[in-house]
């Protein structure tokens, strides 16, 4: 049984791949984060060493062993987080030769060896033309699997020696649809989480075990609500912490921008009467007090200029500047 989400056409694939024995030695699964690359690789990996008639059962002790992050045959590598080499950047040469000598070594516990690369844009060149030598060469009971958030990134060579799987984001039904059958979480919250998850399940299913991510959106939204509230001087001294957080930051500056952009978006289509497909389905009844407020001329026109200042950030331009441009922009 798969356990990744609204990704029916890789699994075909891979579930042919596996009925004819003709599965490729290595994989590259291209997709935003949390789409559920790596969920999708595990299953593979588990598929690869079942002992069921039917695969991946997740039942039998190598599939269990696997999910747990025991299995001696399946490794996964990525940037390293402890020892010397905490904080590294890239995925090093060290990391592909250590792979390289235990690839050429038969299985340990199970049928097939499976290296999982999580974040394979990140392989250093040294790393990745290791890599290239490996995959030129593939031994009949090893697989690569590849995760990347960006194949572009990666040299030609290793992409072309590998089957790309692209992952797409998954519709809002489908994925709440999901979190209910296979999560058993309630429809309303379901439907919120899907909504925010911009189609990556893996955020939402995280973010229902984890009650910081939604209490982080709250602040972020109090802040928004304050700003739009606020005269002139409170939303420039907003942008200024925003200016400061995104020298500390960038990411979560973008995150704050995207928040934003989901929570105007929503503005827009509660105005034009359609609340049916809002993200925010816990503010509901505030959107509603707010498309009051506002004409649907500016709401539209902040929206792009919410765009326009993720793009202007990423340009390098003054952050600060760009930001309170973007508070004078805001409707009043």
């Amino acid at each position: 049984m798969w356990q990744v989400i609204g990704q029916a056409r890789a699994v075909s694939l891979l579930e042919h791949g596996l009925a004819s024995d003709r599965l490729a030695h290595a994989y590259l699964f291209a997709g935003p984060p949390h789409v559920g690359k790596m969920t999708l690789a595990v299953n593979l990996a588990q598929a690869l060493n079942c002992q069921a008639p039917v695969r991946p059962c997740l039942q039998c002790v190598p599939c269990q062993k696997i999910a747990a992050g025991g299995h001696a045959d399946v490794q996964v590598i990525g940037l390293l987080q402890d020892g010397d080499t905490a904080g590294a950047k890239l995925i090093g040469i060290d990391q592909v030769k250590q792979v390289q000598h235990s690839a050429s070594l038969p299985p340990f516990e199970g049928k097939n060896r499976v290296y999982i690369i999580d974040g394979a844009e990140l392989l250093s060149t040294e790393a990745a033309n290791c890599l290239l030598k490996t995959l030129e060469e593939p031994n009949g009971a090893v697989t690569f699997i590849l995760l990347t958030v960006n194949d572009r990134l990666l040299p030609a060579t290793v992409v072309s020696r590998c089957q790309r799987l692209e992952l797409r984001p998954v519709s809002i039904d489908e994925e709440q649809a999901a979190l209910v059958e296979k999560r058993g979480m309630d429809r309303g919250r379901a439907r919120l989480l899907a909504g925010l998850s911009h189609g990556c399940p893996g955020w939402a299913v995280t973010a229902a075990s984890d009650d910081s991510l939604l209490g982080q959106r709250e602040e972020e939204l109090k802040r928004l609500l304050a700003a739009m509230k606020g005269d002139i001087e409170e939303r420039f001294t907003c942008a200024a912490r925003m200016a400061e957080r995104f020298g500390q930051s960038r990411s979560a500056v973008y995150n704050v921008l995207e928040l934003w952009l989901d929570f105007w978006r929503d503005l827009m289509l509660v105005k034009l009467g359609c609340e049916k497909i809002i993200r925010n389905t816990d503010r509901n009844n505030e959107l509603v007090e707010l498309a009051g407020r506002y004409a649907l001329a500016p709401i539209r026109s902040f929206i792009s200029s919410l765009q326009s200042a993720a793009v202007h950030l990423g340009q390098n331009v003054n952050p600060r500047l760009a930001l309170e441009v973007l508070m004078l922009d805001m409707p009043t």
